[in-house]
């Protein structure tokens, strides 16, 4: 079933977003970085361009693949807005002991030159 980022997603998930919005130029970028995002999110299986985008509304797999391979946005500025946020949040923010894991072993993934990879956004560990 396909859905609109927004309607599938909850209102914290739009509040969320707009902090990252002027980290892109253009209307169209900030709509990929939702699209992307929520499709990471989301409950499909596979995480990749081609399917988040025909599980969402209103999205291309053209328009996605260009956001995270050739539109002008600094993957490195985008990183440090997500540290800054986790720091603003009780729950997230870093403290002796924490410790934050992102594993994606479990998702099939072979080489690096899978239709639909793009850049990769570099995560910093504390």
């Amino acid at each position: 079933m396909k859905h609109q980022v927004g309607a599938a997603m909850p209102k914290c998930f739009e509040n969320w977003c707009r902090r990252f919005d002027d980290l892109f130029s253009r209307q169209a970028q900030s709509q990929a970085f939702r699209i992307y995002l929520g499709g990471m999110l989301g409950e499909s299986e596979r995480k990749n361009i081609s399917q988040i985008t025909s599980n969402t509304v209103d999205s291309s797999y053209n328009q996605v693949r260009h956001f995270l391979n050739d539109a002008p946005w600094d993957e490195a500025k985008l990183n440090q807005r997500r540290i800054e946020v986790m720091h603003q949040c009780r729950q997230t923010k870093p403290q002796a002991g924490f410790t934050l894991i992102l594993d994606d072993s479990g998702h099939r993934k072979s080489g690096d030159a899978t239709d639909g990879v793009g850049r990769l956004l570099h995560w910093r560990n504390w």
